[in-house]
């Protein structure tokens, strides 16, 4: 997982569908949001039954293989796989752990039945483990550790059973020349010398950085429908340099570039960080469906502890609203005082990330017609944060409060940067902070 929330608890499953359907069923959830994204072995999302697409009633589908043309029982759904091998990385809202029980109760509820047992009594399966495969070197390594004989035999082995996908044909056509083709088998010592030694020579990941630039920046255009999206990335990681620089990221979200890898850090680069508000007019809180979430990280995407074990602020907790109907969100290490620790994000002294959630995002959202306010160190923050430097506020730090409370969400101090909109539709509209 890119980056855990605080706003889900997680249910994972993987799907084999090398000998029959298998059909995923959700019970009755009452309203509350789920979704099961499903992924192919591309990591392409190609389904996601749950809260926005399908309703919370309880309900069953049949996720079927390539091919497969049987019939499915009355009631059950079918959702069509691309490959044979799915992933499932549901996720099922949650109010903080007191809510925990009832998640629970709902996760135990999902269940996976192969469809040669539908209708039979429920009967728990034990996996089996094959002992040839190195289950403790993680496979980044087995591969990198691959000689170039051994990588281009066993790729043809996977292409037989998971073909490549259909944005692949311009690797595959330089594969061709070499005599590498989707559904044989290929063994480079037969290739040309000339292959053969750049074969030998083949090593580590050049070009890991090839990706950085297009991928590691959220912009615009990839706030798009999931499935789209992930045609997007797809079209990236079928040149050879970046699919190679996207693997040690983690692309299991819902594609590389949602992986929240591009981190943009609130904070200088050395010392202590000013604190920080986040404010949102009455008319501009985020536009979601179901609702929305403001996460901070470290620079290693972890949560930092603080005295509340608060690491995230959702739109379900009982802030406390302006006068005027709009919300501060203080982000800062010491606490803001009595009537702000409900909008309160404890913050490490140093620099930290912050990633905003929007679930079911409305077309505002998604258009660009609204966009999340910058972190600014609005009121008197500037001026406590000078004085904790040793010395008075400026005359830049009080220009800076005043332009703030003139227009709290003009556009940011160089340390703070601004909110960056990233992810689709169909899932988390994620916001990193920039």
């Amino acid at each position: 997982m890119v980056r855990p929330n605080f706003d889900t608890l997680y249910s994972s499953a993987w799907l084999d569908l090398t000998t029959e359907p298998m059909i995923v069923s959700a019970p009755d959830t009452h309203g509350r949001y789920f979704m099961l994204p499903m992924l192919d072995m591309w990591t392409d999302v190609f389904a996601s039954p749950g809260w926005r697409t399908t309703g919370t009633a309880a309900q069953s589908w049949a996720v079927v293989p390539p091919h497969w043309r049987g019939t499915l029982p009355a009631g059950v759904g079918r959702i069509a796989a691309p490959t044979f091998y799915v992933w499932i990385i549901g996720r099922t809202k949650t109010d903080g752990p007191a809510d925990y029980a009832a998640v629970h109760a709902i996760q135990a509820d999902y269940k996976v039945t192969p469809l040669s047992r539908w209708g039979t009594p429920e009967e728990t399966i034990v996996g089996k483990v094959d002992a040839s495969f190195d289950m403790k070197t993680p496979p980044e390594l087995q591969v990198d550790s691959m000689s170039a004989r051994r990588f281009f035999a066993y790729a043809a082995q996977v292409m037989k059973l998971q073909p490549p996908h259909l944005t692949d044909q311009p690797i595959l056509a330089r594969l061709r020349r070499i005599g590498f083709e989707p559904g044989k088998d290929f063994d480079l010592a037969r290739a040309d010398p000339t292959v053969q030694r750049a074969g030998e020579r083949a090593g580590g990941r050049p070009a890991a950085d090839g990706l950085e630039g297009q991928v590691a920046r959220p912009r615009r255009e990839f706030l798009v429908d999931e499935h789209r999206h992930d045609g997007r990335v797809r079209e990236l990681l079928s040149q050879a340099r970046n699919r190679d620089a996207a693997r040690p990221r983690g692309q299991s979200a819902r594609g590389c570039d949602l992986s929240a890898q591009s981190r943009r850090f609130v904070g200088q680069a050395a010392g202590r960080v000013a604190p920080h508000v986040l404010h949102f007019e009455k008319d501009a809180l985020p536009p979601v469906s179901a609702f929305w979430s403001v996460t901070l990280y470290d620079p290693e995407g972890f949560q930092v502890a603080n005295p509340l074990n608060r690491f995230a602020v959702s739109n379900w907790m009982p802030f406390h609203y302006n006068a005027d109907g709009s919300l501060d969100l203080y982000i800062q290490n010491a606490n803001p005082g009595a009537g702000k620790e409900a909008n309160w994000l404890p913050a490490p002294t140093g620099p930290f990330n912050l990633t905003m959630r929007l679930y079911a995002p409305k077309d505002a959202a998604l258009t660009g017609q609204w966009n999340p306010p910058p972190g600014v160190a609005a009121g008197e923050a500037a001026a406590a944060f000078a004085q904790s430097r040793g010395g008075p506020a400026t005359d830049a730090d009080k220009a800076t409060d005043a332009d703030n409370k003139k227009a709290p969400n003009k556009k940011a101090p160089a340390c703070a940067g601004a909110f960056a909109l990233r992810d689709s539709r169909s899932a988390d509209a994620m916001v990193s902070a920039g």
